[in-house]
């Protein structure tokens, strides 16, 4: 075997094409396209920091570069030049008699024929007129400014470059007339109720208010530790009445026994939200006897102040004790 293969020589090898397409791959002929498409290496395994960094690379390659038409107008900061606040300012009066009197003025100076507000550090004098309209604009419409702030940070912004005396007021008015600032910033509390002030009487038992007063100590033998009043609020007209509790049902007694029987109904009764005055028994009795009920506004005790302030007077002019402990019953106009 050897002696016949020294004998016959050996052909160079050829390259047989399916038998190469059998040791590239098994895989399909899109497959293989796709193989030849893609000149980066794929290795066997690769880390969640080379993938973000060839990520990002891709991405930086994607990035197109916007051409200068396209800013809008609004994101366009517009400057001010020193020539333009220097000649605004030689045309304002009250600028011109500060710089002809700056000695009088010791909360300015004056750098490079400039008129600024002595700060830390010192900014220029806007005087009235569009500069001041330009200033708002930039630093509230601009959005290279970060558009559309509030009043304070509006505010914050445009001190540290330029003054002027109404500034803080111009800024709250600017701020609040922006119709984007009206449509994206809504209100999120409830909006104030309207006043309902009410009207004063035309005569006398047309308007009359009643509370009670107390606890007051010590109490009385017969037990009685509250005072409940009633007021005609145009004549001053006092009926008052020593009683134990401040009880819907002893309020109700009082309007029929002391009040009604005696001097006819008012045409209104003024009374606050304690639930005495708001139960459903005095509901009812005001329903039978056709007046109507005011309440006073809640947390402010000075709608229903004439019958508080009525005893207060009266107590500070009597015995307390020894009237307090009879019947007191009614107090007539020479209070």
């Amino acid at each position: 075997m050897p002696d016949y293969l020294s004998r016959s020589p050996v052909d160079e090898a050829e390259e047989d094409p399916d038998e190469i397409s059998l040791l590239i791959s098994k895989s399909t002929q899109t497959d293989f396209l796709d193989i030849n498409n893609h000149s980066s290496i794929v290795t066997a395994v690769q880390t969640r920091a080379m993938k973000l960094r060839n990520q990002s690379l891709n991405d930086k390659n994607d990035t197109a570069i916007l051409p200068s038409d396209t800013l809008n107008e609004e994101n366009r900061t517009i400057s001010i030049s020193i020539e333009q606040l220097i000649q605004a300012q030689q045309n304002d009066n009250y600028a011109k008699k500060i710089l002809n009197n700056i000695k009088n003025y010791k909360h300015y100076i004056i750098n490079d024929n400039l008129l600024m507000r002595r700060t830390n550090p010192p900014v220029p004098y806007v005087p009235q007129g569009d500069l001041r309209k330009t200033i708002l604009n930039i630093y509230h419409d601009t959005a290279a400014n970060g558009a559309h702030f509030g009043r304070d940070k509006t505010m914050y912004k445009i001190k540290q470059s330029y003054f002027w005396s109404s500034m803080y007021k111009d800024i709250d008015n600017y701020a609040k007339s922006c119709i984007l600032c009206a449509q994206f910033n809504p209100r999120r509390q409830k909006t104030p109720g309207t006043l309902k002030p009410i009207q004063p009487p035309d005569g006398v038992w047309q308007l009359v208010a009643m509370d009670y007063h107390g606890p007051i100590t010590p109490t009385t033998q017969r037990g009685n530790k509250y005072i409940i009043s009633l007021t005609d609020v145009l004549s001053k007209f006092v009926i008052t009445k020593a009683v134990r509790d401040n009880t819907t049902h002893t309020a109700v007694r009082f309007i029929n026994e002391d009040v009604i029987s005696k001097f006819g109904t008012p045409r209104c009764i003024l009374t606050d939200n304690g639930t005495h005055f708001t139960s459903t028994m005095m509901d009812e009795l005001i329903k039978q006897i056709g007046t109507t009920h005011l309440y006073s506004t809640p947390y402010h005790p000075q709608t229903n102040g004439q019958v508080n302030d009525t005893i207060q007077q009266w107590m500070q002019r009597s015995q307390l004790y020894q009237i307090y402990a009879k019947r007191i019953g009614m107090i007539n106009y020479h209070l």
